[in-house]
């Protein structure tokens, strides 16, 4: 089996690390990307006072970037004084906006093109990303993917270039201290079908799988007891770690199946992300499980011997969590969910699943 990993994101991890932002910067111009809110403006401000101020602050993002959306915020950065590198400051989803305003050169329009007419990107134009997450899932912070919503015409893209992995990634978990319990939940929940999406993928690796392996495990018993004490720094900092060995191990790999799902689940009834990539994740490891032995032993090392029982723990896991893992929850028919899977399998990520023979016979 030949394999290669590689990711060249530099990582801090730690409570406090925000104060060393300002030295990442250095003396270079820096523009800001975070949201309009009473606690980021707060964290933006402490960040300022520190690293004086950015050329530009972009915060018309919330959530899932938006075409509309994202266009005039390139125009707001291509309009103030150029920038030397980007800090994202918040969750995958400014995150996922820094990236598309470090390949924009300041205009929408030529990330438009190379979405859609998939016009070569300027690696020479890209600039630097400093990124500060504070939610515990996306694992943006180290891939060098985006994803761009374009709501208006019904459609999603990913935007990828290896020069849009981030400088430095800064994990700072007490930053996620305010995430009210459906922003943990669903942002946790992310992490955990990054890392099992990691494991049925047809680009896993020793290295990825032992990543993703670590995070899964870790998830599964955090998550529920962090739920129920959101204020506990302790669990705030094993939620984050997990979160970050599942983004090391799909920053590799990609995701799969249940993503290509949560793609049409999400345009179709607005369901997040979190919740929408991850109710469909006992099916998937299903159609998963037989397909590759790499996979069966990886997948036994998160829910033990029997798969078929690890299955029905995940499900109930789930359900426990308040997840309901019927895809009639969602407002898909039995007829409508399998078109849906039918057309998620024929996508980029839907190719990656190791378990495309069990799923197309479903």
């Amino acid at each position: 089996m030949n394999w290669a990993y590689w990711n060249p994101v530099k990582i801090r991890f730690g409570s406090g690390l925000l104060d060393e932002v300002s030295g990442l910067i250095g003396n270079r111009r820096w523009a800001l990307v975070t949201y309009d809110q009473p606690l980021f403006r707060e964290l933006s401000v402490r960040l300022t006072a520190v690293a004086g101020a950015p050329v530009v602050s972009i915060t018309n993002i919330e959530t899932n970037p938006d075409c509309a959306d994202l266009a005039e915020s390139c125009r707001q950065f291509g309009a103030a004084e150029p920038a030397e590198v980007i800090v994202a400051l918040g969750g995958g989803s400014m995150i996922d906006a820094a990236k598309v305003l470090a390949a924009s050169g300041g205009d929408f329009e030529t990330v438009r093109r190379h979405l859609v007419e998939k016009t070569p990107l300027d690696a020479t134009t890209i600039i630097p990303i400093i990124a500060v997450p504070t939610t515990a899932g996306t694992g943006s912070e180290v891939t060098s993917w985006a994803t761009v919503w374009d709501s208006a015409n019904g459609s999603k893209y990913s935007l990828a270039h290896p020069r849009l992995y981030p400088e430095t990634a800064v994990l700072d978990p007490a930053l996620t201290v305010g995430a009210p319990r459906g922003l943990t939940l669903a942002t946790g929940l992310d992490a955990l079908s990054h890392a099992l999406e990691s494991i049925w993928n047809v680009n896993g690796n020793p290295v990825s799988a032992n990543y993703a392996v670590e995070a899964a495990r870790e998830i599964i018993d955090t998550l529920p007891r962090l739920l129920e004490r959101l204020d506990d720094v302790e669990l705030r900092t094993r939620q984050m770690r997990a979160s970050l060995l599942a983004g090391l191990a799909f920053s590799n790999t990609k995701t799969a199946l249940a993503h290509n799902i949560s793609y049409d689940i999400t345009l179709k009834s607005g369901t997040i992300h979190g919740i929408a990539c991850s109710f469909s994740l006992p099916m998937v490891m299903r159609w998963a499980m037989g397909a590759q032995p790499q996979c069966d032993a990886a997948l036994r090392r998160v829910f033990g011997p029997d798969l078929d029982a690890g299955a029905e723990r995940l499900g109930a896991f789930l359900r426990d969590l308040g997840v309901a893992t019927d895809p009639s929850a969602y407002g898909v028919t039995a007829g409508e969910w399998n078109r849906l899977v039918g057309k998620a399998l024929e996508g980029e990520r839907g190719r990656n699943f190791i378990g495309r023979q069990a799923a197309m016979a479903a």
